[in-house]
Parts: structure tokens; C-alpha cells; sequence
């Protein structure tokens, strides 16, 4: 029996994933996983028992991560799942960020209805005039699954669009437009775009990375999306940015204290993923990757170990995470012969400084000792999966 302890309102389209085998819900105890959105667990105790913390959405930044890979907790999350609720509402924030549509019906909900309101908001409408999108110039910095959708939707907008992205995948590649114009250096993107959209994941190498010095690299009247992670953009530097003209407007998903009230800042309470069908496909990922590692050891779309999938075979599995040292295989390997049981078949992968190892045996799974296993110098968690 597996326990599963929700963190948040949780789809049940997610929830229906864990089947007979499983207690699931916010109250659960010693828990084997937990699913996550939003909370953060940076000041939970995580009991003994934990295995996997999986969040549905494709950031991390709520759960310990460093501390969970100490532990031999696997991390996951849902890239991609929520990439459509997204893009559309990239592609709504670049529409607003020009059109002026909220000032203006701001404006009409606070008309005299007592007079000929048509017109007013004939007399009135000039106002809020604004520039089309068609053949202007969009930069998007990185390319992973919802920056390809923005690129490619925008470009069937007529923009010229322009990707930047170091470490742009092969499949992401494949689903890149042809028309979609891929630069190599990032102020290529500064100096020539009149749009500007970040889909970075935030860490200390992107932090604030729109900040007084790239501001002045980008053109005059420039408009910033920012859908992404609140600190890659810095607050103080965009707000003088705006108030100059040098940004004519910056659309952000984070209601940071300092830009609130600002004109020209339109400030969203988190709704890039805020659909139900986002929430139910992250839901449902985030489930189907518990329930894979849970009953067979298998690893995808983990922030912490490698992907590393095989079939079952064997009588039993055992996995068992480790540094990424030398050599630990055949020192757990050593382990497993001395049980008397014979390795079927075996897959390692590594991430970084973090590998995982998975035998499949044959022989019974009860001979293992995973203490001992365990106290091999690197190895940080070992398990048995009957």
C-alpha cells in the first residue's frame, strides 16, 4: 500500500491515476510521495518514508531540491503539460501590452450612464489607440516546450520572430518553425526586438537577468512579457525603465508589492497555467510519474536523477541512488552476488553529480540487505520492488 499526501487541491483527473494500492489525500501520515502545486516545502520535515515529491507544473522552486537529492528523494515535475495554457496567455499579454484594453474598459465601466454613453466612448476611445502586431519583431529567450509554442503561434500571427536559447534541444528543435529566426547571442535579441518574452527557468545564472544594463541594450519603447518566474526580472530597474518610455509596457504574472499601481505595468495573479485543462494534464502526469517510480523504479522527467527507464524483469528490482563516482557498480554489484542472486538485467544513468541503477534479479529479494548496501561509501538510498 502506497501512501500519497496531497499538498494542494489536486485534479481528480490526477487522482484517479492512483488506483487499489494506493491512500491518497492531505492527512496522510509517513507518506511514500508527495503531490504538489503550488505550497511550498521548503520547511517541511520530511519523514524517512518519502521517496518522491512530484509538483504538477514545470517549476521547482517550492520544493528543496538540494536537500531532497541528499536524501535519495526524487524530484519531478510536468514540462510541457501546462505549455498551451501558457502560450495563450503569452500571446494575451503581448495583445495587451499594446491594445490597451484594460485602461479602456476600465474607462467605459466608469462612464455617466445618465448621459449618451455611445458618445462618450466615441469622443473618448483615442485615448487608448495602439499598435497592431502584425510585422513587428518578438524576442523569445529559450526555446524549451513553451517557448517553441509562443514562437511558432506568433510567427502565424505575421511577426517576425527571433529564438534564443544556448541549450535548445533536439526535440525541441524539430518543433521549432522553419520561420522562426534562431540568434546565437542574446543582445541580438535586445537590440532589435519590439516585443521581448522570457521562458528561462529561474536560477542564479538568470536572476534578474532583465535588469538596468539589458534594458539599455533593447529599443526605445520596447514591451516585456514576463510569464515565466518573477525574479529573472528586476523590479526596481523595470519599474524606472517604464516610467522613463525606454519600456512602453511590462506585463508580468507576479504581483510584486513594489509595481503595483504603476502605469504601464500590467500585473497578473499567476494565471499562465490557471486552466482546467492544464491542471488536469499536470495533475495526471505528476501522477503517472509517481505511480511508474513507485511500483517499478522508473525515472522521468525527474529535476534531480537521470531518466532511466526499463522494463520489468526478473523476480525483483532493486534501485539504488548514488554519486556519480567511480566505481559503485561494482561495489553494489558485489552486494547483490553476495545475497546469492543473480543480476538479469541492469540499466544505469547519471545526471550531473546524482546516478541511479537499477538490476532486475533473480532469486529471492529477501536475502538483500539494503542497510549494507546503503553503507557503501556514495550510495545515498537503495530499494527493493517485489
Amino acid at each position: 500500500m502506497f501512501k500519497i499526501k496531497t499538498m494542494n487541491k489536486i485534479s481528480p483527473l490526477g487522482l484517479e491515476v492512483f488506483g487499489e494500492g494506493y491512500i491518497c489525500g492531505e492527512d496522510v501520515e509517513d507518506a511514500d510521495a508527495i503531490l504538489v502545486r503550488s505550497a511550498s516545502l521548503h520547511d517541511e520535515e520530511f519523514p524517512h518514508s518519502l521517496k518522491a515529491i512530484a509538483r504538477a507544473g514545470a517549476g521547482v522552486n517550492n520544493i528543496p531540491v538540494e536537500r531532497c537529492s541528499e536524501a535519495g528523494i526524487a524530484v519531478f515535475n510536468t514540462p510541457g503539460a501546462n505549455a498551451n495554457a501558457v502560450k495563450e496567455h503569452v500571446i494575451l499579454s503581448i495583445l495587451l501590452s499594446c491594445r490597451k484594453v484594460i485602461p479602456a474598459v476600465n474607462w467605459v465601466s466608469g462612464l455617466d450612464t445618465t448621459q449618451d454613453t455611445e458618445a462618450l466612448a466615441e469622443k473618448g476611445k483615442g485615448q487608448f489607440s495602439g499598435p497592431e502586431i502584425l510585422g513587428k519583431k518578438l524576442g523569445v529567450i529559450g526555446l524549451g516546450a513553451i517557448g517553441v509554442l509562443v514562437a511558432n503561434a506568433a510567427a502565424d500571427l505575421g511577426m517576425t520572430v527571433y529564438g534564443y536559447d544556448p541549450f535548445l534541444s533536439v526535440e525541441a528543435a524539430i518543433k521549432l518553425s522553419r520561420r522562426i529566426n534562431h540568434v546565437s547571442n542574446i543582445s541580438d535579441i535586445f537590440s532589435s526586438c519590439d516585443f521581448i518574452t522570457i521562458h528561462v527557468p529561474l536560477n542564479n545564472s538568470t536572476a534578474n537577468m532583465i535588469n538596468a544594463e539589458a534594458i539599455g541594450k533593447m529599443r526605445e519603447g520596447v514591451r516585456i512579457i514576463n510569464i515565466s518566474r518573477g525574479g529573472l526580472v528586476n523590479n526596481e530597474d523595470i519599474k524606472e525603465a517604464v516610467r522613463s518610455g525606454k519600456v512602453s509596457c511590462y506585463v508580468t504574472d507576479f504581483a510584486c508589492p513594489e509595481l503595483i499601481g504603476e502605469e504601464n505595468i500590467i500585473i497578473f495573479p499567476h494565471l499562465g497555467a490557471s486552466t482546467p485543462e492544464s491542471e488536469d494534464n499536470c495533475a495526471r502526469m505528476a501522477a503517472e510519474e509517481l505511480t511508474d517510480y513507485l511500483e517499478n523504479g522508473n525515472v522521468r522527467n525527474s529535476v534531480n536523477l537521470p531518466d532511466a527507464e526499463m522494463p520489468r524483469s526478473g523476480e525483483a528490482r532493486i534501485t539504488v541512488i548514488h554519486k556519480n563516482v567511480p566505481n559503485m557498480l561494482s561495489q553494489i554489484s558485489a552486494k547483490v552476488a553476495e545475497a546469492g542472486l543473480n543480476i538479469e538485467n541492469m540499466l544505469n544513468k547519471s545526471k550531473k553529480d546524482m546516478a541511479y541503477t537499477i538490476f532486475d534479479i533473480i532469486g529471492d529479494a529477501n536475502r538483500i540487505d539494503m542497510g549494507d548496501i546503503e553503507r557503501i561509501d556514495g550510495v545515498v538510498r537503495g530499494r527493493v520492488i517485489k
